[in-house]
């Protein structure tokens, strides 16, 4: 067994009593039947459906065995086995065994909210589709709302991204992959990291540049004012006149649309869908402030996706980007 190693067996012996249960690798092999359906795949592993000996689904991800020196999964491990949420994937157990180690998820059927977003929505009716959106952000605000302020020890995830963000039969939001995730008492405000974790394009500034605020929940909220865009967005939600491909051209000409005209016309949003859009494009806009100071909580975005749109603020010009 080499050193690190026998570093994660130690942590995980010390946190036993408290940790979901450990599986052999023998018998996750007979829960995937020998690693028969993969059902995904990323740089930290492939992830295969399977069924435990009580016939339930499960999600098996198994972490390639040069996943670094174990920080992440013992990270995940420890974070997603403090959370009890439904907004929130649960984890049922783990498996570290020499250089092989997998986790144990619930399995989510409808996939990762990315499949949503790209995926050929044309045949749902605008008024379902929206409502859908909504009720997905609302999941994803509650989720992330519960691990900064719900649970025994603040989570502060740092890769929230439509990937990670799994879907259920019901397409309510499950957060999942806490391989980024840190820990600290609910009375500390701020983090100290070492390291640049997180998702290119999702990473909030702070993360980079030490003069933009200190690190903390926040950074998570900047994370999620991205995905509203992309929910809103999809891939069809650019002006035809604008490079699709810039976060820029998009982020400045919503701003700058909705605040000379308050409507949103030109994205074939209906005067029965437009509050639902307005709402969640008005949120998105404040969660990627430049300053963690000036986005709001994650309470705060639950109340203005819930509350009337009357109420909702528009926030200062996003021209930073």
């Amino acid at each position: 067994m080499s050193e690190d190693e026998r570093r994660v067996e130690a942590i995980l012996q010390n946190y036993e009593l408290k940790a979901p249960k450990r599986y052999k690798y023998s018998q996750i092999k007979k829960i995937t039947q020998r690693f028969n359906n993969e059902i995904g795949k990323g740089g930290f592993g492939t992830v295969f459906k399977g069924k435990l000996i009580d016939g339930q689904e499960v999600a098996v991800k198994v972490l390639h065995q040069s996943n670094g020196k174990g920080e992440d999964f013992v990270n995940e491990i420890l974070s997603i086995s403090k959370t009890s949420h439904i907004n929130v994937v649960m984890l049922l157990g783990f498996c570290f065994e020499g250089c092989y180690r997998a986790l144990i998820y619930e399995f989510v059927p409808n996939g990762t909210l990315a499949d949503f977003i790209n995926k050929d929505k044309s045949n749902m009716e605008a008024s379902i589709l929206w409502e859908r959106l909504h009720d997905i952000a609302v999941g994803i605000a509650r989720g992330l709302e519960y691990l900064h302020r719900g649970c025994s020890a603040q989570i502060v995830h740092f890769d929230i991204k439509p990937h990670n963000i799994l879907l259920d039969k019901k397409f309510r939001p499950k957060i999942a992959d806490f391989g980024l995730a840190k820990l600290c008492s609910t009375r500390k405000s701020t983090l100290s990291i070492q390291g640049k974790g997180g998702t290119p394009g999702y990473i909030a500034p702070e993360l980079w540049f030490d003069n933009f605020g200190p690190i903390s929940s926040k950074a998570d909220v900047y994370n999620y004012g991205k995905i509203a865009f992309e929910m809103v967005g999809g891939r069809k939600i650019f002006d035809s006149k604008i490079d699709s491909s810039s976060e820029y051209c998009f982020t400045y000409w919503v701003y700058n649309h909705l605040n000379q005209c308050g409507n949103l016309d030109a994205y074939g949003v209906t005067e029965e869908t437009e509050e639902v859009a307005k709402k969640m494009i008005l949120v998105g806009l404040w969660c990627i402030q430049k300053l963690p100071a000036e986005r709001p909580s994650m309470s705060e975005v639950v109340e203005m996706l819930k509350g009337r749109i009357e109420d909702l603020r528009m926030p200062p010009n996003p021209k930073w980007f």
